[in-house]
């Protein structure tokens, strides 16, 4: 009398075995691929974050500002506050490094692709900065930030931002 015995053979088991490592793999890659997509939607969500700030500080700042001075560019902003014995204030990109400064040792955001401003008079006509009555015709200002998070020299986020100046002399 002969029994047959029941069981798996080892064929058997080394199929089952590959088929479950490719569906495991075919899972890790699918799940890493998600876990990468958030990484990087947190570092531009928190890029984000941090340059409306920069710019909804230098937006409150420049409109409550008196004077914008003639060393300005188009690429760095300095003017006068109308608080009593207040020194003057500048916000300029260091291109080097990438990083907005406030005055020249408060870093504000980095990861800075570029920095501009615009100067507009009342009209809306755009006044060249070397212009000798530059500081006088300044009545608004168009800023634009574009911020770099994962360094491919493409701006990831772009904030446009025009100020009406309210203090200046008009």
């Amino acid at each position: 009398m002969i029994k047959t015995q029941k069981g798996m053979t080892i064929i058997e088991l080394m199929v089952t075995m590959a088929i479950l490592s490719i569906i495991i793999l075919g899972l890790v890659v699918f799940f890493s691929g998600g876990v990468r997509a958030w990484i990087t939607g947190q570092y531009q969500l928190e890029a984000q974050r941090n340059a409306r700030q920069a710019m909804e500080s230098m937006v409150r700042e420049i409109r409550h500002g008196e004077t914008v001075d003639d060393s300005s560019t188009s690429n760095s902003i300095v003017f006068k506050t109308p608080f009593n014995g207040s020194p003057d204030i500048r916000y300029h990109l260091n291109t080097g490094t990438g990083i907005l400064y406030k005055n020249t040792t408060n870093p504000i955001i980095d990861d800075v692709l570029s920095l501009s401003f615009t100067y507009l008079d009342n009209t809306g006509n755009v006044i060249d900065t070397s212009d000798s009555e530059f500081s006088n015709k300044v009545s608004k200002i168009h800023i634009k930030l574009q911020v770099d998070v994962d360094e491919d020299n493409r701006p990831d986020i772009t904030l446009n931002s025009d100020i009406d100046l309210r203090n200046f002399d008009l």
